[in-house]
């Protein structure tokens, strides 16, 4: 049970194909939550190979620490070749993507079928 006023995050592993696909729910920001977030992308870098697709669809709120988060994963999954993409985040979350730019380091989709696509190369790269 989380502490009052704690920020809690539910994160979800599954593997669709050669994919790893981490459908978070909750509150990602300073402290508690970043760190899961954080454990779980380390995670999937070390003992997963393969692209990642991140569903945003149950995030209510994502922090500047969450944001450091995700840009530090991307950079040390694209040092490995691999892929990663946001699906279904909320509008919120996409203003907040657009607002920092970080919508032009990765690709960001409306539903799992287009996402997969790219992750798996139908299309184009950036």
């Amino acid at each position: 049970m989380p502490r009052p006023g704690g920020a809690r995050v539910i994160i979800y592993r599954e593997k669709r194909g050669a994919i790893t696909v981490l459908r978070i729910q909750g509150v990602v920001k300073l402290g508690e939550s970043a760190r899961q977030f954080s454990d779980y992308l380390e995670k999937v870098l070390l003992e997963d190979e393969g692209p990642v697709l991140l569903d945003f669809e149950k995030i209510d709120t994502l922090d500047s620490t969450g944001l450091g988060e995700l840009i530090g994963y991307l950079q040390r999954f694209e040092e490995k070749n691999r892929r990663m993409a946001i699906v279904r985040p909320r509008d919120r979350i996409v203003a907040l993507l657009k607002l920092t730019r970080l919508d032009t380091l990765i690709r960001i989709f409306p539903d799992d079928d287009a996402a997969v696509a790219y992750l798996t190369g139908g299309e184009a790269a950036r």
